[in-house]
């Protein structure tokens, strides 16, 4: 529940009406727009990351309190040390500072973090708050939370190949038994469910290079919703649209099924 300015508690949001049976368990989400909601209101950009990090805060703890298991969200990708240096900076800080913030919550939400992506150029503060939260959270079992901050899926396939190229030179791995079982095994994502939902504000189309193998079967959820404006209501919408559609994973559904 939230607290307003005025000291009372307002009611949690509602839940979602489809049948909780016919919900995803994992929901990826490409969090974007937050620039374009800051510019059009006159702010500079970073004001539209802060209030992008209070949505953050309102979707984790929604989607707690409705039973998902796992929750992933593009925070930073391998493309974005291309934006300028000061706005980079920012969201370092942005993100060490997030963490420090929110592990109480995490912790009392029973949350575990999980983060996926490179080491490689991420400042060693934010580094030592990522592991601080992953280790103080390990024990957690109500959801996982899974930040993928300096993740690029290409990426992350390579580094899973050249494991299975080490093994195969290193621990007489057959390259004849490498299967789809055994690469993923090597992602950032091993042990976990693949999404079921992946969902994208701000109205773009596109990917971008985001859990690439793990969406193989994802159905997709586009709102012309920036984040900062993304909420509940507006999870709870996607997760409805979800629950109607038909994932028939390359099979054919009987004409019955279809209502024909």
């Amino acid at each position: 529940m939230s607290t307003p300015s005025d000291g009372t508690t307002s009611p949690p949001p509602p839940l979602p009406e489809s049948d909780p049976a016919k919900r995803p368990r994992h929901i990826a989400i490409i969090m974007d727009g937050n620039g374009r909601w800051a510019n059009e209101r006159g702010k500079p950009r970073l004001f539209g990351h802060r209030e992008g990090a209070s949505t953050v805060r309102k979707i984790v703890e929604h989607g707690r309190r409705i039973g998902l298991e796992v929750l992933t969200l593009y925070s930073f990708s391998s493309e974005n040390w291309k934006r300028p240096k000061p706005e980079v900076d920012a969201l370092m800080e942005l993100c060490r500072e997030h963490l420090i913030n929110e592990r109480a919550t995490m912790l009392r939400n029973d949350i575990r973090l999980r983060r996926i992506g490179r080491d490689e150029g991420l400042p060693q503060s934010v580094l030592d708050e990522i592991h601080r939260t992953e280790e103080a959270t390990a024990h957690c079992t109500g959801m996982t939370l899974v930040l993928a901050i300096n993740y690029g899926s290409r990426q992350e396939i390579v580094d899973a190949c050249r494991e299975l190229a080490r093994r195969s030179r290193d621990e007489d791995l057959d390259p004849a038994s490498i299967d789809e079982a055994l690469l993923e095994g090597e992602l950032y994502t091993a042990g976990l469910p693949d999404p079921d939902l992946l969902i994208r504000t701000a109205g773009e189309r596109r990917i971008s290079n985001y859990l690439l193998w793990q969406i193989s079967y994802a159905e997709l959820h586009v709102t012309e919703q920036t984040w900062p404006e993304f909420d509940e209501r507006a999870l709870n919408e996607a997760i409805d649209d979800f629950a109607d559609r038909t994932r028939r994973f390359g099979a054919v559904v009987p004409p019955s099924d279809e209502g024909s």
